[in-house]
């Protein structure tokens, strides 16, 4: 992607203008950020998704009796009447089954792979909606068909109405309103509360979600990666002669109960090694973003015969670093020429010809590896 080129998408700024005024700052309303908007997938096929096991998807409504959730999957006679107003049917990682779909959001990916999570779609009908909330992470609400009118506002009261179904905000403060059609798209950094409100039926809209992980889930994620990683060391004969506590100097007690001071000094350290190894905390991040979500699984490949072209499944995740590579959740250990190669992958999502030419026979059997678990795709 040209960052530094005018983007539609973005109202006429560049990637680079984008992240360095909005991204995390400030909203943006762009009018026709797709130009004569014609959405991807279509409703039939939409509700045909949210009747699948493995796909997520939500049923909110809002009457007189307040506001009701139900969780999916849905049979389409499940669903209300197209005519009836005030329901929302939520359908979540759509990019994860529709190719169309996928292709969309390969527009937003000047922002970190990292960082992107997945296409949520929105169909509403006539005054359907979600109620006033704020999102801790940022989101592109990209108006596919219909209306939908939306209120902002910078809330600083950030309670919640008691005993409902949802996270609605319970004094909601908007400072802005907006009327987007098909083809618009309006930013939002974190937090920044939102309400949108169909006006008319058949309203979709595609919310292209980022990721934001908080510290506590995230650290308690690399620590079990870690420790398991520790455990497969330890389980290597040059590990075994490591170091383990030794207390030569231990006085007889008449408190056995009571813990050794040394053993946790020694626990402190054992544990404080681990973290100095920068290392295994790259390893063990690469692999948390790159885990796909429990709803997601391959279908086996085939080991192709001959490597001409490859893309990556729509499902993978695959990310770099300087010494490594993430696909999946798995981790490998890269340099030199293959691993130049394998970042091409990871950057354009598919090597040609020419680029597979140059890689090595470990870089091909690792391809295939790829192919046979449904990762990758030769063309």
């Amino acid at each position: 992607m040209e960052i530094d080129q005018p983007l539609t998408l973005l109202g006429g700024l560049s990637a680079q203008q984008f992240m360095r005024r909005h991204w995390q700052k400030k909203p943006l309303l762009v009018r026709q950020a797709v130009p004569a908007m014609v959405p991807p997938i279509a409703r039939p096929e939409l509700f045909d998704l949210a009747a699948r096991e493995e796909v997520e998807s939500r049923l909110i409504r809002h009457g007189k009796s307040g506001w009701t959730l139900k969780h999916g999957p849905f049979a389409r006679r499940a669903l209300p009447s197209l005519k009836q107003p005030g329901w929302t049917l939520l359908v979540q990682g759509v990019d994860l089954h529709h190719q169309g779909v996928h292709e969309l959001l390969q527009q937003f990916r000047f922002v970190p792979d990292a960082r992107l999570d997945d296409v949520m779609i929105s169909y509403a009908s006539d005054t359907g909606g979600v109620g006033a909330h704020f999102d801790s992470y940022d989101v592109f609400l990209l108006q596919a068909q219909g209306r939908r009118r939306w209120s902002i506002g910078k809330q600083r009261d950030l309670r919640l109405q008691p005993h409902v179904p949802l996270k609605i905000l319970a004094q909601f403060e908007p400072e802005q309103s907006f009327v987007l059609e098909a083809g618009d798209m309006l930013y939002l950094p974190p937090r920044y509360a939102h309400d949108g409100v169909a006006e008319g039926d058949d309203c979709m809209t595609y919310s292209i979600g980022l990721r934001s992980p908080a510290a506590a889930p995230l650290g308690a994620d690399l620590l079990a990666r870690i420790a398991e990683a520790q455990a497969e060391a330890v389980e290597d004969a040059a590990a075994q002669a490591a170091v383990h506590y030794r207390d030569p100097a231990q006085p007889a007690l008449d408190t056995p109960a009571a813990m050794p001071s040394a053993l946790q000094a020694f626990a402190r350290e054992a544990v404080l090694s681990a973290m100095r190894d920068g290392d295994i905390i790259d390893r063990a991040l690469g692999e948390s973003m790159t885990e796909p979500k429990p709803t997601v699984w391959f279908d086996q490949g085939e080991a192709p015969s001959q490597l001409n072209a490859v893309a990556l499944d729509r499902r993978t995740r695959m990310l770099y670093d300087e010494r490594h590579l993430y696909i999946n959740g798995e981790s490998f250990r890269a340099s030199g020429r293959d691993a130049k190669l394998m970042r091409r992958l990871a950057d354009q999502r598919g090597l040609g010809p020419r680029d597979l030419a140059r890689a090595s026979d470990d870089a091909l059997a690792l391809l295939s590896d790829w192919c046979e678990a449904g990762w990758v795709h030769a063309e």
